[in-house]
């Protein structure tokens, strides 16, 4: 099914290419956030199985993929920055339920934390609270080609690390893709992780425990960047979390075989159509008071 387009205007700064996937017999919408240097069409293999459910969001950062052409200015923009994008998209579709992949993590927990009102769940997909060794080798090596706009070098590095598990012909797909992205997007995402691996702090406490929805963890059992292990800690500042590993698959969990397609498939509807409700939390704090939280 081909989705209803539209530019949403942000704050009369940015402009966002959305797609909207209608289902007239849902009653519930879910927005989709990608992650590092990716489009809407990374989410080709998830809008398959959400869409016959829900209403499904996906859009492009302004310094990425359809959302380009309708920017002039690509000064890099903030984690921050993104959250707050983030949060009018949700306001603008009413959207019920968000689904983050990696990167995507970061801006969608700055969001949550701000408590947006029609938001009741969130599946946070390939995401933990720390940067570990494996993962800070693939971002220090990342700086570099970066840096030095090494496109092929990129992608490489890519495929070699946390898309290691991918099938042949995806791993084709995303080297075209990464190695062939305007100089900008090189600088935005260098710009991110030279603020990632700055911070004082990986992940803060008073972001985390701000946030009053049930949130679901996913990760894969071979993913060594975003590990099984490191996302659980996040059970120690979320009260209302629940965790899920996908078996045999590495970081990019749905598009990596049939059979994680189906086990993420299956995890995410079980936890989107259970029933839930918000915690009652203290007064919400302001989100420039926040500090970061890892990739």
């Amino acid at each position: 099914m081909r989705p209803e387009t539209a530019v949403v205007e942000i704050n009369r700064k940015h402009k966002v290419h959305t797609e909207f996937y209608g289902n007239p017999a849902a009653s519930k919408t879910i927005i989709l956030v990608n992650g590092s240097l990716a489009t809407t069409a990374s989410f080709a293999q998830t809008v398959k199985y959400l869409q016959p459910q829900f209403n499904v969001v996906a859009f492009d950062l302004p310094y990425a993929g359809q959302s380009k052409p309708h920017n002039s200015d690509f000064t890099p923009i903030s984690k921050e920055d993104e959250a707050a994008i983030l949060l009018k998209l949700i306001d603008h579709y009413g959207a019920q339920y968000l689904m983050s992949f990696s990167w995507g993590g970061v801006a969608s927990m700055l969001a949550l934390a701000q408590r947006p009102a029609t938001l009741e769940k969130a599946a946070i997909c390939s995401f933990s609270p720390i940067l570990n060794v494996p993962m800070l080798d693939y971002l220090h090596k990342g700086l570099r080609f970066l840096n030095a706009v090494d496109r092929d070098n990129i992608a490489l590095l890519v495929n070699s690390t946390i898309g290691k598990h991918l099938p042949s012909l995806f791993k084709r797909f995303n080297h075209k893709h990464v190695s062939t992205l305007d100089e900008h997007e090189y600088r935005q995402m260098y710009a991110h992780i030279k603020q990632v691996l700055n911070m004082e702090a990986h992940c803060s406490m008073e972001c985390l425990q701000a946030i009053d929805i049930p949130l679901l963890f996913v990760n894969g059992d071979r993913d060594e960047y975003t590990s099984v292990e490191d996302a659980c800690l996040f059970a120690q500042h979320i009260d209302n979390a629940q965790f899920a590993v996908i078996d045999d698959a590495g970081h990019f969990l749905d598009m990596e075989h049939k059979a994680a397609w189906l086990q993420t498939q299956r995890v995410l509807l079980d936890f989107f159509n259970a029933p839930s409700k918000r915690l009652q939390l203290p007064a919400k704090g302001d989100l420039r008071d926040l500090q970061a939280i890892a990739v």
